[in-house]
């Protein structure tokens, strides 16, 4: 279905949508389903309607799933909420749980699911080359491996247009790291605070988020250096970003020159000139910051970081691993926002829209070293699967014009956001670009120090409870993350507002009791 008929579909449900009613089990008949919630201090918003009717939950019950979780699952806690939700059918930006409660998700699988959960192009495409033949490995050819990388190399620059094939980011950078030692001839890599590039063993190296830091060595050769974070940072101004959205710290800068940027650069010479050998092998920057909030960059400063690193005969790599596939809306890649050519660029998440794929792009050059070095093999990297459903999102993002989506509809809700700002003192930055939006919660603006955990839980609790995923994210979990699918349209951002907004109403009563 094209995303202009179902925004039509939705424009004649709208004046008979209802609010979310308490509902414990699914209809038999199949209405359109409600949440659970309980907002007592706030009228609730009113949920969009979806034209869509979910299957029965008809498998484990939900104390089982707990037991089982915590007896043969993984003993790290990753579940948001103290109850955590199950989740039992997707359609589009929605979610159903096991009771049939409906919710508008707005961090879609952590910045994976791109073009709508179960989107009809992208499962017909799956299943019929689920019927037609799953895996071969490398050692054969099958033609989806090579439909997909002419399409997807079309969408890069030149140099850029040899494709390696992965299953997750994690994987990709891991073989970023290998390739940019193997052409370099050295060890050394730099990425920034606050970085996240994966958490296997190697890439741990490069994620410079605490709770994902050991204390047994791992990611040897691996170098942090001052994130350019304009908010939180010692520097930062009212015109840094690339953003329709300024931070609220005063500047007197011209609008061609970047004080605080210039100060950052220094930093990073500063790390080059002190902390790393006088060759390197390479810099890894996100475009925009994810796990650690939505964080921007002052406007320039990736441009003169990457020509330090040249200088250094380091490489850059480019981790699109959030940002691409037209997330950002002005471009398709995030690193083109920043007006840079990357020698690397690794990319996941949106790639397959949920289904486990990644790839490493590079120059043919940077390539041959690493064939020179390594007999490189991925057994189930660029698999018939991965590569049937690769193509058809990249179709699916062209024929629904999702990237102007994400550009419209972004700029549209990051607007909305910016005026929570100025109604709450708790709202210190809302920040991002297209559909990848920040919001980090402070105490109050002149000390910008984070919100306390608990409080943000509540706020987090109360917006599901309304009906909305939002996700988390920054040093000390202060940011809330926004990232929907980019196929979501302004009546579900107008909602998404509203909820948050009422979550904050309800935050201040709590505070003034």
């Amino acid at each position: 279905m094209s995303l202009a008929w179902r925004h039509l579909l939705r424009a004649l449900y709208l004046e008979t949508s209802t609010p979310r009613t308490p509902k414990t089990r699914p209809s038999p008949k199949g209405a359109f389903w409600t949440s659970v919630t309980k907002l007592g201090l706030h009228t609730k918003p009113s949920m969009p309607p979806c034209d869509f009717t979910p299957e029965r939950y008809q498998s484990l019950a939900y104390n089982r799933v707990l037991e089982i979780h915590k007896q043969h699952l993984s003993p790290v806690l990753t579940a948001y909420f103290s109850e955590p939700l199950l989740l039992h059918q997707g359609h589009m930006e929605w979610l159903f749980d096991y009771e049939g409660n409906r919710y508008l998700d707005f961090f879609s699988g952590i910045v994976t699911v791109s073009v709508g959960h179960c989107h009809p192009k992208v499962n017909a495409v799956a299943q019929k080359q689920l019927g037609r033949l799953w895996h071969t490995s490398a050692v054969f050819f099958h033609p989806p491996i090579h439909e997909y990388a002419e399409k997807l190399s079309a969408l890069l620059p030149e140099p850029l247009k040899v494709i390696f094939l992965m299953n997750s980011g994690s994987e990709a950078n891991d073989l970023a790291m290998l390739m940019a030692r193997a052409h370099s001839n050295n060890t050394d890599i730099i990425s920034f605070r606050g970085a996240y590039h994966g958490c296997s063993p190697y890439t741990l190296g490069l994620t410079n988020v605490g709770f994902h830091k050991m204390e047994l060595p791992s990611g040897m050769g691996c170098q942090s250096t001052m994130c350019p974070d304009v908010f939180c940072g010692p520097w930062g101004g009212s015109h840094c970003r690339d953003s329709p959205v300024q931070t609220i710290r005063k500047c007197s800068c011209a609008p061609d020159c970047c004080q605080a940027k210039d100060q950052y650069i220094e930093q990073f010479k500063d790390t080059l000139s002190t902390s790393v050998a006088k060759s390197i092998a390479g810099f890894f920057a996100e475009p925009i910051q994810g796990v650690n909030g939505v964080v921007q960059y002052p406007k320039g400063f990736l441009k003169e970081a990457f020509e330090l690193v040249r200088e250094r005969g380091g490489v850059c790599i480019a981790d699109e691993v959030q940002t691409g596939f037209g997330r950002l809306g002005s471009h398709f890649w995030g690193f083109q926002t920043h007006g840079v050519l990357p020698d690397i660029v690794t990319m996941a998440k949106g790639i397959g829209n949920g289904f486990p794929m990644a790839a490493v792009v590079t120059t043919p050059e940077i390539a041959k070293s690493l064939a020179k070095r390594l007999l490189h093999f991925n057994t189930f990297g660029g698999n018939p699967m991965a590569c049937a459903i690769g193509s058809s999102v990249l179709e699916v993002i062209k024929e629904e014009n999702l990237q102007e989506n994400s550009q419209e509809v972004g700029t549209y809700m990051l607007l909305k956001f910016a005026k929570l700002r100025d109604e709450f003192e708790i709202v210190g930055d809302v920040r991002g670009k297209g559909l990848m939006i920040g919001i980090e919660m402070v105490k109050d603006k002149t000390s910008r120090q984070p919100l306390p955990r608990e409080e943000i839980n509540q706020i987090h609790q109360d917006c599901k409870r309304m009906g909305l995923l939002i996700g988390r994210g920054g040093t000390f979990s202060q940011t809330f993350r926004i990232a929907p699918s980019m196929c979501i349209n302004k009546p579900e951002v107008d909602f998404a507002v509203e909820v948050f907004r009422s979550a904050l109403i309800q935050h201040k009563q709590r505070q003034d009791k």
